[in-house]
């Protein structure tokens, strides 16, 4: 600021027929930097950029003329000063919803400092305070004043745009996270459902040989009784914590399908380049469509695409199309990856069934496909391999219950 604004002083247009009624970007540069600075006080401000200001004008002075002129240029600290001050008098700082508001009250500072100034020169030197003087500083206020605003707008624009991306960026983590965490809860309640059931079938097995007098068996039965029923107990604890945890982020329930299939798109084009991998997703969409559950498409769909990533090897293109057929919407995800060999096919929905290892050798838990086809078939929904080949790549079609998808009625 100490720097800028002197040197922007030197930056002079001479519109009018005096020497003396110059224009200069000082007063600009010096309104923009007290809107742009979060920590530095106005009146210091005031103080520092006048005093340098003055002994910039003072030096220059002196290597031109030969001699220093305080009496000359000290009333242009007196503009500093008084600008800062009434900027802080008049909280200007707070006031970025108005950007109008701000703009004049930037014409009024510089119009008192400006006068100040004036005065001050009228009886230090022979520049005397005119009316067409005042006109002059009234107008040349006005149009400085809109112009450091403008520029400081298209700057408050630009990082409001910055910052409506980095949130947009955030929603679609925390949109991919939940749903990730909806396929897990899905499979956590099918888990306690098949922990209930084989704790009361187990219990009476431990009645029919208690009844048989096989005591031993018996004991050992209702042992294995009580700890399913403990792992039932264990996994309802895990599930409340699941859904607190999803509770937390105010998200929307239901999404147009464009936005999920959006958020789908943009996550795994960012997988594809964590890969190192060239992906375009091509989307298409046809016909009217309510708003779907947005946790359950998108932990089904992202799970498909995810794969039809990996299957690319260095560059290729995914399509995904979305349409209504009768009451069900029908979605394809297409690949022209490197296919699933013939032998692989008929395994690929089994739970536990990989063809993916780690650089270590490890391989996969392969639950992926096989959450993907509970989830869809729990909807009543169905979930085919519709062909798949090195040469032509795969392709999935899903359809499912457009009744299960939308908002209930109450």
């Amino acid at each position: 600021m100490m720097i800028a604004v002197p040197i922007a002083g030197e930056v002079k247009v001479y519109p009018f027929s005096s020497p003396d009624q110059r224009i200069s970007m000082s007063a600009p540069v010096f309104f923009f930097i007290l809107l742009w600075s979060r920590k530095i006080h106005p009146i210091f401000a005031g103080f520092v950029t006048g005093a340098s200001v003055l002994c910039f004008r003072m030096i220059h002075d002196k290597l031109l003329d030969g001699a220093f002129q305080f009496s000359t240029n000290f009333p242009v600290f007196f503009y500093y000063m008084l600008f800062a001050l009434f900027f802080h008098i008049f909280k200007v700082k707070k006031m970025y919803s108005k950007p109008l508001l701000i703009g004049l009250l930037g014409m009024v500072l510089e119009i008192i400092g400006n006068v100040t100034e004036m005065t001050i020169r009228h009886f230090t030197t022979d520049m005397k305070m005119t009316g067409s003087n005042l006109l002059i500083i009234v107008l040349v206020a006005m149009i400085r004043s809109f112009f450091a605003l403008g520029f400081f707008n298209a700057i408050l624009v630009r990082e409001t745009r910055l910052a409506e991306e980095q949130q947009r960026q955030r929603t679609e983590q925390i949109l991919l996270f939940v749903s990730e965490l909806y396929a897990e809860k899905f499979q956590l309640e099918k888990s306690m459902k098949n922990a209930e059931e084989l704790t009361s079938t187990c219990y009476a097995i431990y009645r029919d040989l208690k009844e048989e007098n096989h005591l031993t068996h018996a004991q050992a039965m209702l042992k294995v009784a009580g700890e399913l029923h403990e792992i039932k107990k264990d996994n309802q604890r895990i599930y409340a914590g699941l859904s607190r945890l999803m509770t937390k982020e105010k998200l929307a329930d239901f999404m147009d399908i464009k936005d999920i299939i959006s958020v789908i798109s943009l996550s795994n084009k960012n997988y594809g380049e964590l890969l190192r991998k060239s992906v375009q997703i091509q989307v298409n969409i046809y016909g009217e469509h309510p708003k779907y559950q947005t946790f359950l498409l998108l932990s089904i769909l992202n799970n498909l695409v995810a794969n039809a990533v990996e299957a690319i090897k260095h560059e290729g293109n995914i399509a995904l199309t979305v349409e209504m057929v009768k009451d069900q919407v029908k979605i394809t995800v297409k690949d022209n990856g490197n296919g699933i060999s013939e032998k692989n096919k008929a395994y690929i929905f089994e739970p536990g069934f990989t063809t993916k290892f780690n650089q270590d050798g490890i391989a996969s838990n392969g639950i992926g496909l096989s959450y993907t086809k509970n989830i869809i078939e729990n909807l009543g929904g169905t979930i085919k391999l519709v062909q798949s080949s090195q040469e032509k790549g795969t392709t999935f079609e899903i359809h499912l219950p457009v009744a299960m998808l939308i908002k209930k009625e109450e």
